[in-house]
């Protein structure tokens, strides 16, 4: 691992405007957007530059190449191969599942949203005048899972025309099994919803799941889903601006493109550049990236482990999602602020009480968090 990739190195990004490290004071650890602090992959900084080198930056588009890359990268990581006809390419995620929502829907529809959740897939529908149903993600067994007899009584209202899902989940971490994509899809078909399937974390499972792309499930799921997917959590370029939305229903796919047309620009060509390389090129940072990450998770685990923090099992995601209840804190995002550790409040997700904390660091900053954050806990009781 760190023989090809040095994943211990400090970059000093305290310069460089970012919005993860810009936030706080320089005596705050920042561990809360969703960016991680490592170099992305060296071939997409040399497929960048050769592209800068060449000195125009006129309008571009989608290569056949950049399609093919992501085909291949599917079919070895998922056992799916989507059609290079059904992609749409974007300039992020976020403004795709506000799309999604804008032009598949009408005023007033209902939305159904597993939570907590990335806060995105709620605004969405509330946003754009959309009623939202919350279902509660439930404790099975120390795993987070969606409540599926509350689902279905949502998804069974005159009104309900959409599902918003995030797999793998964020902020819960948790990876869908196949069984329970299956019984999602078969309450989906029954009332005849569409399915937006988030699955920007896809490539990021840190135990044995394996990730299914909802729409790979069947013929039927592949016809009410828009998937949408991006190379920016995994290969670190999110600052770039590149996402994909893969819609297999043709009438949706026209929908989604001339709401798309008018309100969302094309992908910057360096965004199309760097996504390709990373599809094409990246495996091996990547393979590394995980074992690394499983590394920062085991670590957090033992650190906690005797402590009134709990933590569900954690399949996805560089993103730690700990119950932090016991210690009533009034308010922990300040709290932990106070202690030098900038975190995302469960609040903001839909649930008081929790936070979440981004390990996709050097394992020098992440020792530096939790003895912090412990040190804090431990003067509070």
């Amino acid at each position: 691992m760190s023989q090809a990739w040095d994943f211990d190195k400090i970059i000093d990004r305290s310069q460089q405007n970012s919005d993860k490290w810009g936030k706080y004071p320089s005596d705050v650890i920042p561990m809360w957007v969703a960016d991680m602090d490592f170099d992305s992959p060296q071939c997409i900084k040399d497929a960048l530059i050769q592209r800068i080198d060449e000195g125009v930056f006129g309008y571009t588009y989608a290569s056949k190449s950049l399609v093919s890359s992501i085909q291949g990268h599917c079919q070895t990581r998922y056992d799916w191969v989507p059609s290079a006809a059904h992609f749409v390419h974007l300039p992020g995620l976020v403004c795709a599942l506000h799309l999604a929502v804008r032009a598949l829907t009408e005023a007033q529809d209902r939305i159904i949203v597993p939570s907590p959740v990335y806060y995105h897939l709620t605004k969405a529908p509330e946003m754009s005048d959309r009623k939202l149903d919350r279902i509660p993600f439930v404790l099975k067994g120390n795993r987070w899972s969606v409540d599926l007899k509350t689902f279905e009584e949502s998804c069974n209202k005159a009104d309900a025309k959409m599902i918003l899902l995030c797999n793998p989940h964020n902020p819960g971490a948790t990876v869908y099994t196949q069984q329970e994509l299956s019984a999602i899809h078969a309450i989906a078909k029954r009332h005849d919803l569409l399915v937006v399937s988030d699955e920007i974390h896809c490539d990021l499972i840190l135990n044995d799941a394996r990730h299914i792309p909802f729409a790979s499930l069947n013929e039927d799921a592949a016809q009410r889903t828009i998937t949408l997917m991006a190379p920016s959590k995994t290969f670190n370029i999110a600052g770039l601006g590149y996402a994909f939305a893969i819609i297999a229903n043709s009438k949706l796919r026209q929908r989604f493109n001339q709401a798309r047309e008018a309100l969302i620009p094309a992908p910057n060509l360096l965004a199309l550049v760097a996504a390709e390389a990373a599809y094409r090129d990246g495996q091996s940072w990547h393979e590394s990236l995980l074992e690394y990450l499983r590394g920062n998770l085991h670590y957090i685990q033992e650190r906690i482990a005797g402590t009134s923090i709990q933590m569900a099992e954690h399949e996805a995601t560089y993103l730690a999602w700990l119950d932090v209840r016991a210690y009533q804190l009034e308010n922990p995002h300040d709290f932990f602020v106070k202690a030098g550790v900038g975190i995302s409040d469960g609040a903001g997700f839909g649930a008081p009480g929790f936070i979440r904390l981004n390990f996709g660091c050097s394992r020098s900053q992440l020792e530096q968090a939790m003895n912090r954050i412990l040190i804090a806990l431990e003067s509070k009781s």
